[in-house]
């Protein structure tokens, strides 16, 4: 198939599925088995592509970061949120560093992602049912401790199939946030975590 028809409806299957809790990086591995388009470009290709989610983000919440980077000299909420975030991103990076490589050639698969995928549709239904009491309902309200703990949780999305936002919203609700705060905060962490993957491989 024409590489540039495969890039089409990868973007459009990235565009579908990075905003839900279902993984499209898993996605993008199952369609790029059916299209036929594999291997260390197809592998590159399914993480470069979500450059453009990372653009939406920063378009979707302007307002947003432009509101915090302009308090960051003189308001202690907007300097540990931002140091929060940064704190978050610090263990996928270290481990997406160091396990890189593997995590792509062992487990970029549509096996690996199918297990992926039932296992976290189970999560989203037993979560729902257990979650506690939100407590939690804006991101200024978060503690260092808290957003160390949703980067840790988002590591769990290095497994292909595993949604990144999905782990993240799934991991505050768990830590008593509300959806809307859990979700917003899926989206900030998202700007450093897919920035980071997206230059790593772009290099």
């Amino acid at each position: 198939m024409n590489f540039w028809l495969i890039a089409l409806i990868q973007g459009v299957v990235e565009g579908i599925t990075e905003y839900l809790p279902i993984s499209s990086t898993g996605h993008l591995i199952v369609t790029g088995h059916f299209l036929g388009f594999t291997g260390d470009v197809a592998d590159d290709f399914e993480v470069f592509i979500q450059f453009g989610a990372i653009l939406a983000v920063v378009v979707l919440y302007r307002a947003k970061l432009w509101s915090v980077a302009r308090q960051l000299p003189t308001d202690a909420g907007a300097r540990r949120l931002f140091g929060g975030i940064l704190l978050a991103f610090v263990p996928i990076a270290i481990i997406g560093l160091l396990f890189h490589k593997p995590i792509v050639h062992l487990l970029f698969n549509p096996t690996a992602v199918a297990i992926a995928l039932i296992a976290g549709g189970f999560a989203i239904l037993v979560i729902e049912r257990v979650r506690p009491k939100p407590r939690i309902t804006e991101l200024e309200q978060l503690s260092w401790g808290t957003m160390l703990k949703l980067g840790c949780i988002q590591c769990v999305a290095l497994f292909p199939g595993v949604s990144r936002s999905g782990a993240t919203i799934l991991g505050g609700v768990c830590l008593g946030l509300t959806n809307k705060t859990a979700t917003e905060f899926s989206f900030f962490i998202a700007i450093p975590t897919l920035g980071a993957a997206t230059l790593y491989n772009l290099v």
